[in-house]
């Protein structure tokens, strides 16, 4: 019988969108450590480049609304399917909205509750019963520190990653006596077109007036914040579970 490169020991991590932010260099980062992966939506070329780190590679389609059940049941199926395990999972969701409460509407609130509660919530729904099952697992959230800080310019923003925050705390204490570890990662001040566009980073005068807010003076890159996702997600900290760290220069 063929042996598998997962049933040699390398380990299965799923990181459900590597078309932009911090997916694709956190997949590179990953492959380097060993993983095979099970990636949704790659950016034009990942999968070669993973190859070419010895990854063998699982590829999901379509799967950006992972606050649909069926998405993202199909982007964990698709990891089991193919190596009839994951081992470690990640998912970043929603947008960036800002806005006063005054001038906000219901629908405001509701399309940010599917992005940024919804999404997180199918999303560990869909993968945790695998990790349970077999005693271990991590899942990473990767949400904003915005929702550590009173921000009165973006309030139904802040307000809910505060409480994908808080989501991903009550399950770490539900799972945790399965062996099973899932924590949080708040981003701001990040180097993307997303952050710069939603904060008005995009001319030399705005990116000063940001750079401003932030204690270390700079933005953050990506390649920085996958090496910092990695910690919680290579199985090298299997002792740190519900816990939310921020990567926004000091800035919460």
């Amino acid at each position: 019988m063929t042996t598998t490169p997962h049933e040699m020991g390398r380990r299965v991590a799923l990181i459900a969108n590597t078309s932009f932010y911090v997916g694709p260099p956190l997949a590179r980062e990953l492959a380097r450590r060993g993983h095979d992966l099970v990636i949704g939506d790659p950016e034009p070329g990942l999968v070669d480049e993973l190859e070419a780190l010895g990854a063998t590679v699982a590829v999901a389609e379509h799967v950006w609304e992972l606050a649909d059940v069926e998405v993202a049941e199909r982007l964990v199926q698709t990891g089991l399917d193919r190596f009839g395990r994951i081992d470690a999972a990640t998912a970043f969701t929603g947008e960036i909205v800002t806005g006063r409460l005054l001038k906000s509407t219901t629908a405001d609130l509701h399309k940010l509750e599917r992005g940024l509660i919804d999404a997180p919530y199918q999303f560990m729904k869909a993968v945790l019963p695998s990790m349970i099952e077999r005693g271990e697992g991590q899942v990473l959230m990767i949400t904003s520190s915005a929702g550590n800080r009173v921000l009165p310019a973006a309030p139904l923003y802040s307000a809910l990653r505060a409480g994908a925050t808080h989501l991903v705390k009550n399950v770490a204490a539900d799972v945790a006596r399965h062996g099973v570890q899932v924590n949080a990662l708040g981003t701001n001040f990040m180097d993307f077109d997303g952050f710069i566009a939603a904060n008005g980073a995009d001319t030399p005068e705005g990116l000063e007036k940001v750079v401003s807010r932030v204690p270390m003076k700079r933005l953050g890159s990506v390649e920085e914040c996958a090496a910092l996702c990695c910690a919680y997600l290579d199985g090298t900290c299997g002792f740190v579970t519900g816990q939310f760290v921020a990567h926004d220069g000091g800035w919460s």
